[in-house]
């Protein structure tokens, strides 16, 4: 088996847990570099993560460690021009943070880039890594809950912060069945000054291609399924994010922050249920030995490969394409829309003072 070179430029947060994922499968990756803009950041990832080499500055590093695999987690504004700069480099592996782009036409420069560079690219949607979401799509493969005809995805979170989380794990449990039409509503201007900007809520409905439908609520009406007082900014808030999928004889629910539930075929109308909660530590390295394992061959592919989440990217972008044009909007889109869809949103949308409901 290889191992495979890694540096890693981001050194906050989801960095932390990008490297312990890396480190976790230590036997593949060898992590000989990290690189942030704040020096007493990135001294102290270094040295808690046991990493010997830092830079100041992404292209030098990649210049002097010519990486197998690049990773960066950063926010999305900077998505495509490190992308453009690990390609001008060589990298032929690139993982990152979701979502792809803050933009539609950044997504689709991005990943005709990386197709034309013939990269391999993971971007991190490993929440469906945890046990209770690997407990839910047992339940639903094996036909518990009989055939499934729809998908319902919630999060209290705004679209571009937990939308495209939500859009990838409806695929995965729809067996990555593609989008074939999707029509949405977009509302309040509050979070598009964040740095994922999004309108304050979006609803959507959607059809897949094998013909399951499926709805989507992000944002500031969204239901609650973490009980207690999950106000905005805490961690109950950014895990109160479900995925409902119904069948023909029964349901199975996972929600991040609160385990899963289900009725099923043999449960005789009894609520089944267990624990889960989000635990990146246990996820990233799951998530990671996929890498691995795409990249030895013994996978064909990664579940959360660049085409996968590119699709993904582009139905939560088409909720906002068919709220502004007031019409369905089928996929795969046959042309990119290049302006601004957020500058689109602000000039369109009644403005709002703060986030409603919080």
């Amino acid at each position: 088996m290889s191992r495979y070179k890694t540096v890693i430029v981001g050194c906050g947060r989801r960095g932390m847990f990008h490297a312990q994922g890396f480190q976790a499968n230590s036997a593949r990756f060898d992590l000989v570099a990290c690189c942030d803009v704040d020096p007493a950041r990135l001294a102290d990832f270094a040295a808690r993560h046991n990493i010997p080499r830092t830079y100041a500055d992404a292209e030098e590093m990649l210049i002097q460690e010519r990486p197998d695999v690049f990773c960066f987690a950063t926010l999305p504004e900077v998505r495509l021009s490190l992308v453009e700069l690990a390609l001008r480099h060589g990298v032929r592996v690139l993982a990152f943070e979701k979502p792809m782009a803050t933009e539609l036409a950044e997504a689709g420069r991005i990943h005709a880039l990386c197709q034309a560079a013939g990269a391999k690219v993971v971007i991190s949607h490993q929440q469906k890594y945890g046990p209770h979401f690997q407990r839910v799509k047992e339940i639903v493969d094996a036909g518990e809950i009989g055939e499934v005809t729809k998908i319902h995805a919630t999060a209290r979170a705004w679209l571009s912060q937990l939308g495209t989380h939500l859009m990838h794990y409806m695929l995965w449990f729809n067996n990555f069945s593609p989008v074939s039409w999707i029509s949405g509503h977009a509302e309040g201007t509050g979070m598009l000054a964040d740095t994922h900007p999004s309108a304050d809520f979006v609803f959507g409905t959607m059809e897949f291609a094998n013909g399951v439908r499926g709805v989507i609520e992000c944002g500031a009406h969204a239901p609650h399924f973490v009980p207690g007082d999950n106000k905005l900014g805490t961690l109950p808030f950014w895990t109160d994010s479900s995925i409902t999928i119904h069948g023909t004889h029964g349901y199975a629910r996972v929600v991040t922050g609160n385990g899963w539930q289900a009725v099923t075929r043999s449960s005789g109308g009894e609520v089944l249920s267990g624990p889960g909660n989000f635990d990146p530590g246990y996820e990233q390295p799951l998530y990671i030995r996929e890498l691995a394992e795409w990249l030895d061959g013994s996978n064909t592919s990664h579940s959360c490969n660049g085409d996968i989440t590119y699709h993904g990217f582009e139905a939560t972008m088409a909720l906002y394409i068919s709220s502004l044009e007031r019409r369905r909007v089928r996929l795969p889109l046959e042309t990119i829309p290049q302006d601004s869809l957020i500058e689109r949103l602000r000039a369109n949308l009644p403005p709002s003072e703060e986030y409603a409901g919080q």
